[in-house]
């Protein structure tokens, strides 16, 4: 009995070691199998240190255009309240007030009209100074368009570095993979793959941040361009309606006998 229990042991602990040898080595090759990455490791971190700038550039990118979503809106340049009390006050020839109320108010209508209406001349009635108006105008609009073009031209620049550096990314992931295979002798795949890796991804992140800068640069640009001429055309409607109201026989004269008004 006892010689029976001993041999049924024995063949317990052979069946456990055997079992134990052969899933040993699938066990320990599970272990060493590389795990599969994330999205963030295999389209961001394996991009190298250069990804760290150009993530640097995508985030000044956005900063920079809701910046000028906020800043760029007619409210702030061509308020219709604004302008529909100035040209009141210009069309009754009340200057004074007028150059009172754009002086309070912040918007670039505002700040133009306070700096070009101070140069009506009112001992010219025929322009009233016209000229000197819309050289202060000028001015003033040359001034200020150089303050408002910096976070555009900050886009540009977004624009122009974003690429350079995916080419930077390129040029070292390059470098790398050339250097493995004059030390290995082959161009073993496993071995350059995440040289090249570098280099591609640094170029095409180079590309997607470069493309809506150019993009958002021209699209600012334009809407900024528009508002200023907004600006513009309505400081010229209250210089002619003040010439209207202050020349109005002549123009009326001007006019023949038959033609309404």
């Amino acid at each position: 009995m006892t010689h029976h229990l001993i041999s049924r042991s024995s063949r317990v602990a052979a069946a456990i070691t055997t079992t134990l040898l052969v899933t040993a080595p699938m066990l320990m090759a599970q272990d060493a199998a590389p795990k599969e990455k994330t999205m963030l490791q295999k389209w961001v971190i394996d991009g190298g240190w250069t990804m760290g700038f150009i993530g640097a550039a995508v985030v000044a990118f956005i900063a920079l255009c809701v910046f000028n979503f906020i800043n760029l809106t007619k409210p702030k340049f061509c308020p219709d309240d604004l302008k529909a009390a100035l040209m009141d006050h210009m069309v009754n020839c009340r200057v004074r007030s007028a150059i009172e109320l754009a002086a309070s108010h912040p918007s670039f209508l505002g700040r133009m009209m306070a700096y070009s209406l101070p140069n009506i001349d009112a001992t010219r009635p025929e322009d009233l100074g016209r000229d000197q108006i819309e050289d202060a105008m000028a001015d003033f609009t040359t001034n200020e368009t150089r303050k408002l073009m910096t976070p555009l031209n900050y886009i540009s620049l977004c624009a122009q570095v974003s690429p350079m550096l995916g080419l930077l990314g390129t040029v070292l992931g390059m470098v790398d993979a050339f250097g493995i295979l004059a030390i290995t002798g082959s161009a073993d795949p496993s071995q350059l793959a995440g040289s090249i890796s570098v280099a591609l991804l640094t170029t095409l992140w180079g590309l997607i941040n470069a493309i809506p800068c150019l993009v958002a640069y021209y699209y600012f640009k334009n809407r900024l361009n528009g508002l200023i001429a907004d600006c513009h055309h309505a400081a010229e409607d209250m210089i002619n309606a003040s010439l209207q109201t202050v020349n109005a026989e002549a123009y009326l004269a001007k006019i023949p006998e038959g033609i309404a008004v």
